[in-house]
């Protein structure tokens, strides 16, 4: 991989992370028509070190709300934060459940599954397309709630499936508001991204990727520009797409998603 190509899904990663189209496929999509032919381990990796990146930008933008969430934990008194914090951890759960049974499974999802990709995306779109039609509300998210969100961020980690777009408009199905939604749909993974990150740094496979020991066909250049590029990217992304994903109609996403869905589709059975 050259470092421009690292650069071009460095962008991707962060433009797309904070709207609700799938990075992950966004990602899968590029190495496709990048001729990428990336093993499940470099491509799991490199999936992986870009989301960290957006996780960071992420925590950036949010610093003053996940500064919140600690001061709730390590208070322990039922106040909002608290609950707040409460729920943030029970959205991890189903998601934290399928990547520690279910991980060597879902590498194979991140090499070349471009049709997978195609198909997921218009599921994505479908689910758009039915959340902007629920009624606008002021309501909280709920501890009930959050639990439904985090099936559907666990259900998300498929490359094609938006999580995103798929915990907001579960959310806003559910009866939440959208910019309520939207704010704990964004902080509710930045446990996982780092989670995710701290399983992989203490593995055999990460040791032998670092010790030279495995070859992971991607530099460490590669890699750290790939990373510079997401997090920077999403930093600015991050500060106007989220009053965007607010303001906008869930359709317009929708439309798009069933538009890139199909090219994927495309792409795989006429080429």
């Amino acid at each position: 991989m050259s470092f421009l190509e690292a650069i071009i899904l460095g962008i991707i990663q962060g433009l797309t992370e904070f709207l609700p189209v799938s990075s992950s496929g966004h990602l899968e999509l590029a190495k496709a028509i990048q001729g990428q032919d990336l093993t499940g381990e470099s491509s799991m990796m490199m999936t992986v070190v870009l989301h960290f990146a957006t996780a960071l930008s992420t925590v950036v933008v949010f610093r003053k709300d996940i500064t919140e969430i600690f001061k709730g934990l390590l208070q322990f008194k039922m106040n909002e934060e608290f609950k707040f914090s409460v729920k943030i951890i029970l959205s991890m759960i189903p998601a934290a459940i399928v990547g520690v049974l279910f991980d060597d499974i879902l590498e194979t999802f991140f090499h070349g599954q471009v049709l997978l990709v195609g198909v997921m995306l218009i599921l994505t779109g479908l689910l758009l397309f039915l959340a902007d039609r629920a009624k606008s509300t002021n309501i909280n998210v709920s501890f009930g709630n959050a639990f439904w969100i985090g099936v559907a961020q666990a259900i998300a980690i498929l490359p094609g499936i938006s999580r995103s777009g798929s915990t907001i408009a579960t959310s806003v199905l559910l009866g939440v508001d959208r910019a309520k939604a939207a704010r704990f749909s964004f902080l509710m993974v930045v446990p996982l991204i780092f989670g995710k990150i701290a399983k992989d740094i203490t593995s055999e496979e990460f040791r032998g990727m670092i010790s030279g020991k495995i070859d992971i066909g991607i530099s460490f250049g590669a890699i750290s520009v790939g990373f510079i590029a997401a997090f920077i990217t999403g930093i600015v992304a991050c500060t106007w797409m989220i009053a965007l994903v607010k303001k906008s109609k869930l359709s317009y996403f929708s439309y798009y998603c069933f538009i890139v869905g199909l090219i994927a589709i495309g792409w795989v059975l006429f080429k």
